[in-house]
Formats: C-alpha cells, sequence, structure tokens
C-alpha cells in the first residue's frame, strides 16, 4: 500500500528515498540507477516508461487501515485484495507477478489464489524498495531486483 508520502502526493513511492523509481528507471533504460534519474522524469512519464517496458503496477490490496507508513502496522482485519483474479484472465500473457517485498507478498498468498489457472504466472519476491530496507544499497537492490527479473 502507498505511504504518508505517496498518498499525499498520489503516486505511486514518491518518498524520496523509496528506490523503486530509480531502479525500475535504470532496468528500463539499461543504465545505474541513480536518484537523480526519478528526481529527473516526471511521474507520468515513469509510468509511461516501465509500460512501455513492459511492466504494470498493481497493489495486492486495494484497501487497508494502518497508521503511518510502515506495512506492518496495516490492521489485518481491514484488508480488501484488488481483483488479482480478473487482472491474469484479462491479460493472459502475465508471466510473472513480482512483488516489491516480503509484506506484499504475505498478502498475496494470504487473499489471492491461483489454483484456478491453467498457466499461472510465476511469483517471485524482490527485496523492498522501501526506504526501511536501509541494509541494501541501491545499487545493491538494483542487483538483486535484476537478477531475480532476469531468471523469471
Amino acid at each position: 500500500m502507498p505511504g504518508q508520502a505517496s498518498l499525499k502526493a498520489t503516486e505511486y513511492y514518491a518518498h524520496p528515498r523509496n528506490a523503486f523509481w530509480p531502479i525500475m528507471l535504470g532496468i528500463c533504460r539499461g543504465i545505474k540507477p541513480t536518484w537523480q534519474l526519478s528526481e529527473q522524469t516526471s511521474y507520468k512519464q515513469r509510468c509511461s516508461e516501465i509500460t512501455n517496458c513492459g511492466f504494470a503496477l498493481w497493489d495486492v490490496l486495494a484497501q487497508c487501515e494502518r497508521p503511518g507508513s510502515l506495512d506492518g502496522a496495516i490492521v489485518r482485519s481491514s484488508e480488501r485484495a484488488n481483483d488479482i483474479q480478473a487482472l491474469i484472465q484479462t491479460y493472459p500473457q502475465l508471466h510473472t507477478i513480482a512483488f516489491n517485498g516480503r509484506t506484499a507478498e504475505a498478502l498475496f498468498k494470504r487473499h489471492v489464489s491461483l489454483d484456478q489457472f491453467a498457466k499461472k504466472p510465476e511469483t517471485v519476491c524482490l527485496p523492498s524498495s522501501s526506504p526501511a530496507m536501509a541494509r541494501l544499497t541501491l545499487e545493491e537492490k538494483f542487483k538483486q531486483w535484476c537478477e531475480i527479473l532476469d531468471a523469471a
């Protein structure tokens, strides 16, 4: 779910130290990520670039209650999942669902079943791009994202 900075800006990954946009723009442009990549690119352009690169962006949850921005604070009884089964039916060419961190993966496993699909998309978990995942640098996150996505 979007954090406080993202909700205020009405943009995904709006926190200035969230590594999502530098990583994704680096992947799509085939270059090393820098914080300036997202600072120099409008939100509309960033979204367009990742779409043109074959990526889609969607939350596992459509809504929830959460004090603050940390996913660990989500009130479990308030969780309402997006209709990911409908997304997969609409886009049968979808071959991989990548989770931005373990919480997104856990929410998906709790709320979504892929059993109904003959051809199930692969699921992979990426290191969180959140600034709360400070043990990895931007470059380390980028390297791991590239390795995981290339293998998918």
